[in-house]
């Protein structure tokens, strides 16, 4: 693959870097009260409208197919949902003694409070050839769930309702996204054969206004002389992202392939990647909502920023070894009837 194929393909992440260089070069553009008015268009405007698209695009009709798989659901939404949280908490109590930036460490327990992602679960679940309908169904439904789970855990594990009221924050989640989300599906539901027909580019669309959410956050950042952000304690989160994401990986995978768990391999797969991805999407909104106001919102931001790519990354390598895993197990039941 050329490199410019390579760059068309990876365009959101070079776009996440270009938006951050810009908003170095020129943050009086996108500060509160700027030219760009973020307090309106990305507070608003922006967060509503990947919501819609979310709603518009969630189809809804695959989810029961997958509904009666509770035990997998279980598992799936306690992980990502109650252990990852806590398990980063306790983690985070020892780090804190480190010279780490303790405004990166808690953008690590951002990370574990998040949802799992809409896409990139399913996409990798179904390069392997797992339980995709089981994937569609815990990615949805942890969307939903995050809506009202995420703010309470952001609140519960960092406390910002010390500054921001709790009844703000909820009405404008629930103005901005729970209306659109129920508007999007409402909508789906008249449009359905015109959107199965032309297929609308509905990642591309929030992940271009996603771009311009983390372009405003970083022109806060760079617009502020009070904060740096130390390169030692970045590369240690990068470390720390990684290991996070290899041990829950494994951990995950030792747990839904005990001989007692019920699990098929197809669903161990679906669970690998479910259970161990957070939303960028869902994420970087929400973080904006939660911790509007706080100067460091963009130090928050940057573990979730850096968790996006490395999922991807990560789960790309491992797609050809787990697929030979599923495949070796599948032929091994088999052989065994």
């Amino acid at each position: 693959m050329g490199l410019l194929a390579r760059l068309r393909k990876e365009w959101f992440i070079v776009g996440i870097v270009l938006v951050i260089l810009s908003a170095k070069l020129q943050p009086s553009f996108g500060v509160k009260g700027g030219p760009l008015k973020p307090e309106v268009t990305i507070a608003y405007v922006a967060v509503s409208l990947i919501f819609f698209n979310s709603g518009l695009s969630l189809k809804t009709e695959e989810l029961t197919s997958a509904l009666l798989h509770v035990r997998l659901h279980l598992f799936v939404q306690s992980f990502t949902l109650i252990f990852f949280p806590l398990a980063v908490w306790l983690l985070l109590k020892l780090l804190e003694l480190s010279s780490i930036d303790q405004w990166l460490l808690r953008g690590l327990q951002t990370v574990s409070c998040m949802p799992p992602p809409v896409s990139s679960a399913v996409i990798l679940t179904k390069a392997v050839g797992g339980n995709e309908a089981a994937a569609i169904f815990n990615s949805a439904f942890g969307s939903f769930l995050g809506i009202v789970v995420t703010p309470m855990l952001l609140l519960l594990f960092l406390g910002s309702s010390s500054s921001v009221p709790f009844t703000s924050i909820f009405s404008q989640l629930f103005m901005t996204v729970v209306v659109p989300l129920i508007l999007g599906q409402v909508c789906r539901s008249f449009l359905r054969d015109f959107l199965e027909r032309r297929k609308p580019p509905f990642g591309t669309i929030s992940s271009a206004v996603l771009l311009m959410i983390i372009y405003t956050t970083f022109c806060d950042t760079f617009s502020n002389p009070n904060i740096e952000l130390d390169p030692v304690s970045l590369l240690l989160v990068v470390f720390i992202i990684f290991s996070i994401q290899i041990s829950f990986m494994l951990l995950t995978f030792t747990m839904s392939t005990r001989s007692r768990s019920g699990f098929s391999p197809a669903d161990t797969v679906a669970i690998v990647f479910c259970s161990t991805h957070k939303s960028l999407t869902l994420g970087i909104p929400m973080l904006k909502i939660v911790f509007e106001g706080y100067e460091h919102l963009s130090l928050i931001s940057v573990p979730l920023l850096i968790y996006h790519p490395a999922q991807i990354l990560l789960g790309s390598v491992l797609v050809p070894t787990i697929r030979n895993w599923m495949t070796n197990q599948q032929k091994s039941s088999l052989l065994l009837r």
